[in-house]
């Protein structure tokens, strides 16, 4: 294999009483997937799922379908988004946990703490917001819980690891003020559990327009498109062992100017009625690598698709002409900068396998069929 390709994996596929509080008895992200309609000539929209169908995650058949397709197309192993809110409170956690129960799918896994609260901003651009349930940190007690509901899947033989030490991705490293004392917490209860040290992951923008301070309060900064040390470093200070590098802001900043791109994205935000937002695949994805992303200890993401319209209309970007011959260039471009690591550092993240709601997945549809799935293992075997 030229590459170890871990790809994010949302488990939102199944009713839970959140949603159906928050939008009604049944919803899923396929409801948004199922409705979404063209918003200019040409737009590739609605988005309908071919071979698994509506599918939704409570099967363990639709489960095994999704492993043998994965691991037909060169993908290692599915990063779970992981939803701990706090004080003991779980989202959508039911399919991992019957994936960990059953042992089937026999297909490597590893963990994403998604840890950011939930709105119904998430699924509108009507510019009201309601809180679905709230990101707390309610400290160690917390925290341990935390670990010992994690230290089962850390112990199972299909947990993924770099350097036999078990990968758990934390998702917003910024806001989560006392991430460092929270790593050094679970790193001393690995310990203790006879766990190898985690190999702790941050998720970052290789552009981020926030930065943490000493006392991990956050300031604003400026976007920094000739080099992304200084971002990484400052994760790797506090304690994680390597970041996954998302590149979608600075070749957007590359292709169209960074004033611009910040203009047009604030405006887009307020004025919802604005025609859509859009970039060309295939002439922005060049610039989305940022030069650190060949350091040993970074391990890009890459995008096959890009278009959140589903979920909130016309403000995020659309990406046209994501088709999968131009995803496979993209892809080749991850393949070359993880070239010369070590193997077990030939990590790309793949954002992501099931996001229908943001246009980023890799699932057969209507449309390409297993297309994305087959530049995958075109490029990665």
């Amino acid at each position: 294999m030229k590459a170890r390709v871990i790809a994010y994996y949302l488990p939102q596929f199944h009713p839970i009483p959140e949603n159906d509080r928050a939008w009604g008895p049944g919803f899923t992200e396929w409801t948004n997937v199922a409705k979404a309609k063209p918003l200019f000539r040409g737009h590739y929209q609605p988005r309908i799922p071919s071979e698994l169908g509506f599918y939704d995650l409570r099967l363990p058949e639709v489960r095994e379908q999704q492993a043998q397709m994965a691991r037909e197309a060169g993908v290692e192993g599915f990063c779970y988004y992981h939803y701990w809110m706090g004080g003991g409170r779980m989202l959508l956690q039911r399919p991992f946990e019957e994936v960990l129960a059953s042992g089937q799918p026999d297909f490597p896994f590893c963990l994403c703490w998604a840890n950011h609260e939930w709105t119904t901003k998430t699924w509108t651009n009507s510019g009201k917001s309601q809180l679905i349930a709230p990101m707390l940190y309610p400290g160690d007690d917390d925290y341990i819980a935390h670990f010992n509901y994690v230290l089962p899947a850390f112990r199972d033989k299909r947990y993924i690891t770099v350097d036999g030490h078990p990968l758990f991705g934390i998702f917003d490293p910024y806001r989560f003020q006392d991430v460092a004392h929270f790593i050094e917490l679970w790193q001393t209860l690995a310990a203790k559990a006879g766990i190898p040290s985690i190999h702790f992951n941050a998720y970052t923008n290789s552009t981020p327009t926030l930065k943490r301070q000493p006392d991990g309060s956050l300031k604003r900064i400026m976007p920094n498109l000739e080099s992304s040390a200084d971002a990484y470093n400052s994760l790797f200070e506090i304690g994680f062992s390597s970041v996954a590098s998302f590149g979608r802001a600075r070749a957007e900043m590359l292709a169209v100017g960074k004033y611009r791109r910040l203009v047009k994205r604030f405006l887009h935000s307020h004025l919802s009625k604005l025609p859509a937002l859009r970039y060309d695949y295939p002439k922005v994805m060049p610039n989305y690598f940022a030069p650190e992303d060949t350091w040993e200890n970074v391990f890009p993401i890459v995008v096959p698709q890009w278009d959140r319209s589903p979920r909130n209309g016309t403000g995020e970007g659309i990406y046209v002409n994501a088709t999968p011959e131009n995803f496979a260039k993209h892809l080749r471009q991850a393949v070359g900068l993880v070239a010369e690591k070590q193997p077990e550092h030939r990590i790309i993240f793949l954002k992501s396998w099931n996001e229908w709601g943001e246009g980023n997945y890799v699932e057969p549809d209507l449309k390409y069929g297993r297309g994305f799935l087959n530049a995958i293992k075109d490029n990665v075997f």
